[in-house]
């Protein structure tokens, strides 16, 4: 039986690239046969990634068998990802986000979650000598995911670590750096296919507060004012979005990865409230706010939330 490997629902670059990568690691090095799935379609920086790189887009699956056996990538929060996750037969997860709690093993497995930027990096480091096996295209992977996570080392996430892996790549597959993060960050800003439902799904994390839960949905882009040009429409699906996710509020950031700011919009007077108390900014009655240096949902959004 093949192991599937898999990330997050709505998958970004980095649960994209990083089942791609564990499970040729899986398969080339540890001679045990494994398959990268998805759970949702990759976003346009991923699927930019695939087109570069000449890698097979991972099948779409939206549940798991009984006793399947699965690696989880880059997250380990089962709100993230299938219903039936905890009938599946986990052995490993490989993370860098917060313990969340909730999944169920069948038995003691393998966890490495690493304060680094990226799922990728820590893969970097659990192959050991066996990543200078890689082929240019899981490289090309790699180095897409840490790019991606690190907006091109302006995140305040990223670490000197994450740095020095994709400065390692970057040199091996004779690629400059500015320009690939480039095409890759003019590919995630291109939303215009996606409707503005889509677009508040599409990066998107459930998260809780005192009782009041939220979607938290990030759009990086260097063309904030491309996506600003569809407030109206945004502002009329948040609440439509939020009935259909049973979730009190939808909170959209629009990161600006040139700028390193974020614009949130506010559809609603709670929203407004919830900004003011997170982020020491002033609302009044404007149905956006723009937040200087805010760009990491990972360590400066969800953390800060308060109601």
């Amino acid at each position: 039986m093949s192991t599937l490997v898999f990330g997050h629902k709505s998958p970004d670059t980095d649960s994209t690239g990083s089942p791609i990568i564990w499970a040729w690691y899986l398969t080339d090095v540890r001679g045990h046969t494994a398959e990268a799935v998805l759970l949702g379609e990759p976003n346009t920086e991923a699927a930019w990634m695939l087109d570069r790189w000449e890698l097979d887009k991972p099948q779409i699956v939206e549940s798991v068998e009984a006793g399947q056996e699965v690696v989880i990538v880059d997250t380990n929060n089962p709100s993230e990802l299938p219903d039936d996750i905890n009938d599946a037969d986990i052995r490993a997860i490989i993370d860098h986000h917060r313990l969340v709690g909730g999944l169920q093993t069948k038995g003691p497995i393998d966890i490495t979650i690493q304060p680094l930027a990226c799922t990728a990096t820590i893969m970097h480091d659990l192959m050991g000598d066996d990543a200078g096996k890689m082929p240019d295209p899981i490289k090309g992977a790699m180095l897409s995911c840490i790019l991606s996570d690190t907006l091109e080392f302006r995140s305040p996430t990223t670490t000197e670590h994450d740095k020095a892996v994709a400065e390692k790549l970057a040199s091996e597959l004779g690629i400059q750096i500015p320009a690939y993060a480039s095409e890759m960050f003019a590919a995630k800003s291109d939303v215009s296919s996606f409707s503005d439902e889509e677009l508040l799904r599409m990066d998107s994390k459930k998260h809780e507060v005192e009782g009041t839960s939220f979607r938290v949905s990030v759009l990086e882009t260097t063309s904030p004012e491309t996506v600003l040009k569809r407030k109206d429409g945004l502002l009329e699906a948040l609440p439509k979005v939020a009935a259909e996710d049973e979730v009190d509020h939808v909170l959209f950031f629009i990161v600006d990865i040139l700028e390193q700011q974020a614009t949130l919009l506010l559809q609603s007077d709670a929203v407004r409230k919830v900004a003011e108390k997170s982020f020491a900014t002033v609302c009044g009655d404007t149905d956006h706010v723009v937040l200087p240096g805010i760009v990491s949902r990972k360590k400066q959004i969800i953390p800060n939330i308060t109601v």
